[in-house]
């Protein structure tokens, strides 16, 4: 039986991916943005181990998931599934003064990797629309560029595939790898979503678990089980690089060299 933590687990897919594991025999940590929504997430899985809360656009309130992640014990695998997706129709500004969408798809997932002990597998949930990320990787926190909802949630789900990859190469005894969904009808891929829904969470509990070889790789990109198209660029170094330089920046929180 293995621990898995899954962020962004209080409905949707995370929610999905944590019932089938549960139904698999594994031991579930959930998690909510705040508390009323992890009450609710209880009752919808009373079996899960803990639901920890936090809003992922702090990061103050990340280190405190983070925090409380690390009070339960080691995890073997972590699903970083918590997004929100293109359509905000203005860059909103939190706390910390990151835009709204890069610090939850982007700096949460890095700031948490980078404050819990390595597991010995980690998924990144990232989107098809990565291949329409800016792989430039300039003014990440959308501080000049005209505002558009739709490319800074493509920048995002780039921004996963360009950690796991790096995790990958830094982390050589863990499992690092990315994978999309498919678009499917969840809050965030709307009604209009022409993937199946039933298939969207498996790939993730798939490479969280399963022993099958195909899925006991580290630093790929799949789609509904099988490897799938990935950006180059994704795969150059130096762009993994630069994202986690910028990351290190704004959270001031160095990524270990090794697990």
């Amino acid at each position: 039986m293995a621990r898995i933590f899954i962020t962004g687990s209080s409905d949707g897919l995370g929610l999905m991916a944590a019932k089938l594991l549960l139904e698999q025999g594994h031991s579930v940590v959930l998690h909510a943005r705040n508390e009323q929504r992890a009450e609710e997430t209880r009752r919808k899985l009373p079996q899960a181990e803990a639901v920890l809360t936090g809003d992922l656009s702090s990061l103050r309130q990340t280190r405190s998931v983070a925090e409380q992640a690390n009070a339960t014990g080691r995890f073997h695998a972590v699903i970083h599934n918590a997004a929100i997706g293109y359509r905000e129709p203005k860059r909103i500004v939190t706390e910390d003064g990151l835009a709204h969408l890069f610090a939850i798809n982007s700096v949460a997932p890095y700031l948490l990797t980078a404050l819990m002990p390595a597991p010995t597998r980690l998924v990144y949930v990232s989107s098809g629309l990565h291949l329409q990320g800016d792989p430039s990787l300039q003014d990440l926190n959308w501080d000049s560029r005209p505002w558009s909802g739709h490319q800074a949630y493509s920048d995002s789900k780039l921004h996963n595939v360009l950690l796991a990859f790096a995790i990958a190469r830094r982390w050589p005894n863990v499992l690092s790898n990315a994978m999309t969904p498919g678009w499917v009808q969840t809050k965030m891929g709307g009604p209009g979503a022409s993937d199946d829904l039933e298939q969207g969470h498996l790939t993730q509990v798939w490479l969280a678990t399963s022993d099958d070889p195909a899925a006991t790789v580290t630093g790929r990109y799949f789609y509904h089980l099988r490897e799938s198209k990935v950006l180059p660029d994704a795969q150059r170094q130096e762009s993994q690089q630069k994202f986690i330089d910028a990351c290190e920046r704004i959270t001031g929180e160095r990524l270990p060299d090794a697990s």
